[in-house]
Formats: structure tokens, C-alpha cells, sequence
């Protein structure tokens, strides 16, 4: 599982620095004729290739290393350490699009703001993002945060009910395109 989860954060990681690069290039990139190979009865060894700085910034060893230093909030239940795109683990936060979305992400960057962030990589993926349970330097769970504050919706399926004693009443009905993606009404969900 930790080969798996190392390879997948390589992978998004390679992929965040090829968007960068496409960006950043204005001719395209003139790619050296190989040399012809040269017989002989040994081989020499492939050269080493060199690590991306993205990945040497981030410790991948184990899936309970965590992820430690400041974030950039994207959503209400998205953040980004370093080049690593995090979804805060067991909660569903609305899109920036839908009702409500722009003030739960400000209400997780009044959250976040100026504070360092340990971030538990869970083993799970959600659409090419890497899940972790989030904490504030007081021990703070960041999604427990975001569902007292009415600004996101515990996902049962992913927590196994973990947060849903912090929902205030009635925030299922302020957040309805959220609980209807829950549900699995996507009809609902992209009105």
C-alpha cells in the first residue's frame, strides 16, 4: 500500500511540474538524436535520472508520515501543502460554483491562515487528490472544524458517521447539492 501511495503522489506530483513547464515553454524542446549504440558484450549501466525538486520537498516514505507546513486553501475541503493537492478526509464541503461554496473556503482560510497544518495521508484517493485527515497546531481536526462551523457536511460513506454529531440543524437543507451528490442524485446536483 505504501509503493502504491508513493507512486501515486509521484504521479501527481510529475504532473503538477508538467503543467508548469508547458506554461512556462515558448518553442518546443529539441529533443537529441540517441547515439548509435555501440556493440559490446556488456551493457553499461542506464544513467540515474534526476528526482524532481517537487518530490524532494515531500517525505513519501510511509503513508503515516504526515505532511507538515502552511497550505493554500483551493475549496472548502481542499487544501495544497507544497505541490501536494489534499481533500480533507470524511466531509463534503459545496463547490466554489454552488450556494455557499466561496464562504466555506473562506471559512477554512480563517482556519488555516498563518498556522502550519499536519496533514495524515489516508489510503484513499478522490479524483486524483490524496485524502488526509488535517490538523491545527492545537490538535484541532480541520474537518471536524468545517462541519461545526456549518460550512461542510460530514460524507458518512467516507467517515463512517465520524463527524455527524458536529452538524448544527438544518445544514443539510443549506447545503442541499451537496447532500443530493451524497446521495448519489447527480441529477440534483448539477442544476
Amino acid at each position: 500500500m505504501a509503493e502504491y501511495l508513493q507512486l501515486m503522489l509521484l504521479r501527481l506530483l510529475l504532473r503538477a511540474t508538467r503543467k508548469k513547464r508547458r506554461k512556462t515553454q515558448e518553442r518546443p524542446i529539441q529533443v537529441p538524436a540517441r547515439p548509435t549504440p555501440v556493440p559490446s558484450t556488456t551493457r553499461p549501466a542506464p544513467p540515474r535520472r534526476p528526482v524532481p525538486a517537487a518530490t524532494q520537498s515531500v517525505s513519501i516514505e510511509t503513508p503515516t508520515s504526515p505532511l507538515i507546513g502552511k497550505c493554500w486553501v483551493i475549496d472548502g475541503d481542499t487544501i495544497q501543502i507544497g505541490k501536494v493537492r489534499l481533500r480533507l478526509a470524511g466531509i463534503d464541503a459545496p463547490e466554489l460554483e454552488h450556494p455557499w461554496g466561496k464562504r466555506a473556503k473562506w471559512q477554512l482560510v480563517q482556519l488555516c491562515k498563518g498556522q502550519s497544518i499536519t496533514a495524515k495521508l489516508e489510503p484513499d484517493l478522490s479524483y486524483d487528490r490524496l485524502v488526509a485527515t488535517c490538523f491545527l497546531p492545537d490538535g484541532r481536526d480541520l474537518s471536524a472544524e468545517m462541519v461545526k462551523s456549518g460550512m461542510a457536511l460530514d460524507w458518512k460513506k467516507f467517515s463512517g458517521g465520524k463527524y455527524s454529531h458536529l452538524e448544527p440543524e438544518g445544514v443539510r437543507k443549506k447545503h442541499w447539492k451537496a447532500a443530493a451528490r451524497q446521495r448519489g442524485d447527480m441529477r440534483t446536483f448539477e442544476k
